[in-house]
């Protein structure tokens, strides 16, 4: 199809009008067909506006779109379809560059002061052979000049720079911005739950939360928080198993529970202790294990079973106690020693597995009956 100059736009589009009004017309085809021979309009217009940060292919495409507008609204009754269809075609590049260019969205009014303010320091520029001043373009403009420093910031939101772009300096090596921007500390998430546990932990007996303390603050073995406290290696284990099923639990309710000395570990009854007297036997039953604290029962009890015996052999059943640590042996000792002065037969029966070693080491051994 033979291309059309500007000038004869307008008598092109008298023809067009006359064609579209005529019985019979194929209003599609004769739409198009007008439309196709004033594209070179709106590719003229469109190289207009290139070399402002968008390509000429989209350029082109927003020109078309006016140029459609302008051929679906023209009434040849209103003048020149020329004057009409430059005027929509560059109010639809004016707006994409307004609305659609700007890669972070900047308010409209710091947009229209930046242009002006462009302009304004182009043409001081050429006056005073230098770059002006923020004050000085903003006494040219009537504006303020926080609202002028304003715009000009803001003009880094129409093609902001790659972060991965350049180095901050020329320097071989040198880091990009990205690189001096910080990231999100991994450690904030466990921030909630440290306070929580923190507060759990004041709900805990003072022995749990020092042995929690030592353990994984102090980074101190079992072993060691033994040795200090004066307790098993194995009594520490349950303990600190105990305090820790406790803290997870609490941890994943509303509410903390009850502290019961009891957990999901495995756990031994608290020291039971029992006297009973038979045929010339007073036996002695020891139901739990004997640490450090709860010694001082058991010392109480042996003591009085050999200050009451009366001539009565003394037995101590241990057939129930799991464990016995160094306060369980001396208190052991110390029945052996009474028991000697008082002239009372003393025999330690039913010691277990875990028992009968450390009474052996102990000096207890010749006492011992299976």
């Amino acid at each position: 199809m033979t291309v059309r100059a500007l000038e004869d736009l307008d008598a092109a589009a008298l023809a067009y009008a006359e064609r579209a009004a005529a019985e019979h017309a194929d209003l599609d085809y004769e739409r198009g067909r007008f439309t196709q021979e004033c594209l070179p309009l709106a590719h003229r217009l469109a190289c207009r506006f290139r070399g402002r940060g968008e390509p000429l292919e989209d350029l082109e495409q927003v020109a078309r779109l006016g140029l459609v507008k302008s051929v679906d609204r023209y009434d040849p009754e209103r003048g020149s379809f020329t004057a009409y269809a430059v005027s929509t075609i560059t109010g639809e590049l004016k707006r994409h560059f307004r609305d659609a260019a700007w890669s972070v969205h900047v308010p409209r009014p710091i947009r229209e002061l930046l242009l002006e303010a462009r302009q304004a320091r182009t043409q001081m520029t050429a006056e005073l052979s230098r770059t002006p001043t923020i004050a000085e373009v903003a006494h040219r403009i009537g504006a303020a000049e926080a609202d002028v420093a304003e715009a000009f910031v803001a003009n880094g939101g129409y093609s902001p720079s790659s972060l991965d772009a350049s180095p901050i300096s020329d320097d071989s090596g040198a880091p990009t911005l990205a690189d001096l921007l910080g990231s999100t500390d991994a450690a904030m998430d466990s921030v909630d739950d440290k306070v929580t546990v923190s507060g759990l932990l004041m709900r805990l007996p003072a022995r749990e939360r020092r042995m929690l303390a030592m353990r994984f603050y102090g980074n101190r073995t079992q072993v060691e928080i033994a040795a200090e406290l004066g307790v098993s290696q194995m009594h520490v284990s349950r303990l600190l198993a105990h305090a820790l099923a406790w803290l997870r639990e609490a941890m994943l309710n509303d509410t903390p529970p009850v502290w019961t000395g009891r957990g999901n570990a495995p756990s031994f009854p608290d020291l039971r202790l029992s006297v009973d007297r038979a045929d010339g036997v007073a036996t002695v039953r020891v139901r739990g294990e004997v640490d450090r604290d709860c010694a001082p029962r058991l010392r109480l009890c042996l003591r009085h079973a050999v200050s009451t015996a009366r001539g009565d052999a003394l037995v101590v059943d241990l057939s129930e106690m799991p464990l016995l640590d160094a306060a369980g042996v001396a208190t052991l000792v110390d029945c052996a020693s009474a028991a000697s002065v008082a002239g009372v037969p003393l025999a330690l029966h039913g010691a277990g597995p875990t028992v009968r070693p450390i009474l052996e080491l102990s000096g207890l051994g010749e006492l011992l009956r299976s």
